[in-house]
């Protein structure tokens, strides 16, 4: 069940590839991979449906021999904390298609690396082996590279390069810790299941975590490992900032929590208030440097630099609700960075700037943007924490199961909050309102197909403001059964005398 979310894509990419070009006209290579992106969210809505989230363990799972001489088999299940993010991994991919642009150049091309990078994101969250985990988490650092090589801003060959020599540091890391984690443990295998890593002296864990923390936290990322993503975002496609913003960010949350927390319950608990102070600065720096941005791009991209922070405070806290709230914030960023993503995307487009010293008025009815100017006030209130909205949800579990754990960092990581109300207030007042100039005025139409991925991300901030047992019902037992083996450790590790 979980293998075609990672080779019905890889064959829609076959199919775009390799038949003739005069069988593989543009609008057909659009029309297969809408096709295949729409089965595979589909067929992700049945797994949820099909998924019981009364049981804490993996589901689903399959398993087939591969490389048995290096440790490598083909181990894939889902749980808890990877099922949303299949889910909006899914969705992403095929709102990004809808959005892409028509008239784009190399469109074959274009269409098989979205649906390759679709293919290796869902495949990284689904792995239960590690070295099957890396080769996913590597895969899609291709598709994504050349989206922004080819298709990015002027100067997108600097972007795209910084970009692969981070997340190829990252890579470098992680398997290297892997290794060690292997070869010190005595294990012949890298099933995820087999790994004793509890066993280890608390000084090699430490060191291993420490590894994995660093080549996880490019990929988040954290402060001071974030430099290439505005970069990556102000050159890249819309549709690809949308999946960089709303999808591979995850990947790093995902791995720290499933490899880092998971595998070093006891090390977690030593480096725990180091990582809170880090989710502090991740906040604080993030909003403050949002703050003096004009592009409006650059401020999208810094808000996730501040917002990912609020992942790793809950899971620093590593509470059943601390874990809740921390898949429910990866999940809120990712609709509301993508909606975001796609409205500039759109303004962009038509006004051929980013620039807010520049834009003004667009809501005004003259510019033809006064549903886009809608909806960004909706995007902004969201992430901005208003109530009624996906954001404040994630937010006020994060900070309720937060604070118990590391009051001060909880409370510092409020003022987040606040900030970013101020520097996504300041872009709509000065983007969308005041007097429009000559220049913006009767901008070219905006067609649905740039609407529909917006409406679609808003009607879903919406519901799951309003209805959250739907963001984190799925996730329960299995953070429970995480802050299980948390608790355990815990307890392990304080003196007898303590109870």
């Amino acid at each position: 069940m979980l293998s075609l979310l990672i080779w019905g894509p890889l064959f829609g990419t076959a199919l775009i590839a390799l038949l003739p070009a005069a069988v593989m006209t543009p609008a057909r290579a659009r029309q297969i991979a809408l096709v295949v992106a729409a089965g595979v969210l589909l067929w992700t809505g049945y797994l949820v449906m099909q998924f019981d989230p009364n049981l804490p363990g993996l589901q689903f799972r399959e398993s087939l021999s591969w490389v048995d001489s290096l440790g490598l088999t083909y181990q894939l299940g889902v749980d808890g904390l990877s099922l949303p993010l299949i889910v909006i991994n899914s969705l992403l991919v095929l709102m990004a298609l809808v959005a892409t642009d028509l008239n784009l150049t190399r469109p074959r091309l274009y269409y098989s690396l979205v649906l390759i990078l679709e293919a290796g994101v869902a495949g990284a969250f689904v792995a239960q082996n590690l070295l099957l985990f890396f080769l996913f988490y590597e895969v899609e650092l291709i598709p994504l590279y050349l989206m922004i090589a080819i298709w990015g801003g002027a100067k997108r060959g600097y972007a795209a390069t910084k970009f692969l020599i981070y997340t190829a540091i990252s890579g470098v890391l992680m398997l290297a810790a892997f290794f060690g984690l292997s070869f010190l443990s005595g294990s012949h295998s890298f099933d995820y299941d087999g790994l004793q890593a509890q066993a280890l002296p608390m000084a090699t864990q430490l060191v291993l975590l420490i590894t994995l923390v660093v080549a996880f936290g490019i990929k988040i990322p954290l402060v001071p490992f974030h430099t290439w993503l505005p970069d990556a975002h102000v050159e890249a496609p819309t549709p690809a900032s949308v999946l960089l913003a709303g999808v591979l960010l995850k990947l790093g949350t995902y791995g720290l929590l499933k490899f880092g927390f998971g595998l070093f319950p006891e090390a977690w608990q030593l480096i725990a208030p180091g990582l809170a102070v880090v989710a502090v600065i991740n906040v604080l720096y993030g909003s403050f440097v949002a703050i003096a941005q004009t592009d409006m791009k650059k401020i999208v991209a810094y808000s996730s630099v501040g917002h990912m922070g609020y992942v790793i405070l809950a899971s620093a806290a590593a509470t059943p609700l601390a874990l809740m709230g921390a898949i429910a914030q990866m999940i809120s960023h990712g609709l509301i960075s993508a909606l975001l993503f796609l409205l500039v995307g759109v303004v962009y487009s038509k006004t051929g700037t980013r620039d807010v010293t520049v834009l003004r008025g667009l809501l005004a009815p003259e510019c033809g943007m006064p549903l886009i100017g809608s909806l960004m006030i909706v995007g902004v209130m969201a992430s901005a924490g208003i109530p009624g909205m996906v954001g404040f949800i994630a937010e006020f579990i994060v900070y309720r199961a937060s604070f118990p754990v590391f009051p001060i960092q909880t409370i510092l990581s409020m003022l987040g909050t606040g900030l970013t109300a101020v520097y996504f207030l300041n872009l709509v007042n000065r983007v969308f309102f005041g007097r429009m100039t000559e220049s913006l005025a009767q901008l070219p139409r905006i067609a649905w197909r740039d609407r529909i991925p917006s409406i679609v991300m808003v009607v879903l901030v919406i519901f799951l403001g309003l209805q959250p047992d739907w963001l984190v019902h799925w996730s329960k037992s299995t953070t429970l059964a995480l802050s299980e083996v948390n608790r355990t450790a815990t307890a392990l590790m304080l003196p007898d005398s303590e109870p």
